[in-house]
């Protein structure tokens, strides 16, 4: 089996050519062009009416890190891209008036390479091909859609509408699943202290009574010398656990689909996170087909966009039942994945002609059953997440005094 190239940082490089020349009215001009060696550069100047003088390549390199540039910049920035082309301003313009107005110095820089490429007469989709970590296949296949068919103002907005869509489920997400964490967090946190600082000092306490301890006040305390003792261990074990378990999960895709497979089961979680792939799914698929991608390379691009192996693997063999003339909604039946609701209205909209707009109405649906599951999801976890903290810290100060208590009952 073949190792697989390690990642690393994106970067991209750019060679530009310093030229000094006289244009047709003797004045020297000086600039910059992009171009791929000084003969070019000199063969384009001249047809420019610029005669040569002095051609200097300078070769730069961009470095970009992926955590810089944010799902959320390149919504804002694809919506800011077909606002402008809307009213009529230029490409280069557009591009060149985004990247001096945004304050995220790593999306100026991607911009300015960007605007650099077009400028030496690559294709804009061309250009965003260049940093697949922010423009992704299926972004570039749509902007190449709407360059071709002239209505990239159109298909940009239509793009910035799918981004937006998907980086606010990915938010309530997000949100769903931080207050509970953040809760039980704290709650450890605090256990810890107390069994580290707090609990010893009882123990010196107990001493002074000679007595034999309760059940649960001397768990409490061993439990107490484990954390001291080994707690350091423990906290780095743990982490090694974390961090190796992670690693196995991007290599090994058996585990990865158990993991996923998991995840759906989840008892509270696993029908939000359902619910929040079957939305993405018509999400994604709607846009792409009504863009014109073809119902098969519109799968393709799902099937990656599901973030789910158990989902992945579903439309990858939906698409291979829609390339030898199955229905969609058939091939989704068969799949046994997606809601009957789904099925019926993804047939309704094969029999009408309005496949499209039919998968957008499925993904505003789910998306507001989202929006409403994660309310409700609030509201039972919040007075779950009270009772374990208080059981947690509670218990614990109940171990300490319970000694007293019963030495108080005594005198």
């Amino acid at each position: 089996m073949a190792k697989k190239p390690k990642k690393t940082k994106p970067t991209a490089t750019v060679t530009l050519f310093y030229y000094e020349g006289k244009d047709k009215s003797g004045r020297t001009v000086r600039g910059e062009i992009n171009g791929t060696n000084a003969q070019w550069v000199r063969a384009e100047l001249r047809a420019q009416g610029i005669v040569p003088i002095k051609v200097r390549r300078k070769t730069i390199r961009f470095k970009f890190t992926r955590t810089r540039i944010k799902s959320a910049d390149i919504a804002v920035y694809t919506r800011q891209m077909a606002t402008m082309i809307t009213a009529g301003i230029p490409l280069l313009q557009s591009i060149e008036i985004v990247s001096r107005s945004d304050d995220n110095a790593k999306l100026k820089t991607m911009l300015t390479r960007i605007k650099i490429d077009v400028e030496g007469g690559t294709p804009y989709s061309e250009a965003l091909q260049k940093f697949p970590y922010y423009f992704d296949e299926l972004y570039c296949h749509l902007v190449s859609a709407g360059e071709l068919s002239g209505s990239l103002d159109a298909m940009l907005a239509r793009v910035a509408t799918y981004l937006e869509k998907t980086v606010s489920l990915k938010r309530k997400m997000k949100r769903a699943l931080f207050y509970p964490v953040a809760v039980i967090s704290v709650a450890v946190i605090v256990s810890a202290i107390l069994l580290i600082f707090v609990v010893p000092e009882f123990r010196d306490l107990f001493k002074q009574f000679h007595a034999q301890l309760p059940a649960f006040t001397q768990f409490v305390l061993n439990l107490s010398d484990l954390a001291t003792a080994y707690g350091i261990f423990i906290l780095i074990g743990a982490g090694l656990a974390g961090m190796f378990f992670a690693k196995a999960k991007r290599k090994s895709k058996t585990l990865q689909d158990k993991v996923d497979k998991l995840i759906l089961r989840l008892p509270i979680f696993g029908k939000l996170i359902q619910k929040a792939i079957v939305a993405r799914y018509a999400r994604t698929l709607s846009t792409t087909f009504a863009a014109g991608v073809p119902l098969v390379e519109a799968l393709n691009a799902v099937s990656r966009a599901t973030g789910n192996a158990v989902y992945r693997d579903a439309v990858t063999a939906i698409r291979d039942k829609v390339a030898t003339g199955t229905q969609l909604n058939v091939a989704m039946r068969d799949a046994q994945l997606f809601p009957t609701m789904v099925v019926q209205m993804v047939a309704i909209g094969e029999e009408s002609g309005a496949l499209d707009s039919m998968l957008a109405k499925v993904a505003n649906i789910f998306e507001e059953e989202v929006d409403l599951a994660i309310d409700g999801l609030s509201t039972l976890i919040e007075p779950i997440i009270i009772v374990i903290l208080g059981v947690l810290v509670g218990g614990l100060v109940i171990a300490m005094y319970l000694p007293i208590f019963k030495l108080g009952s005594v005198m």
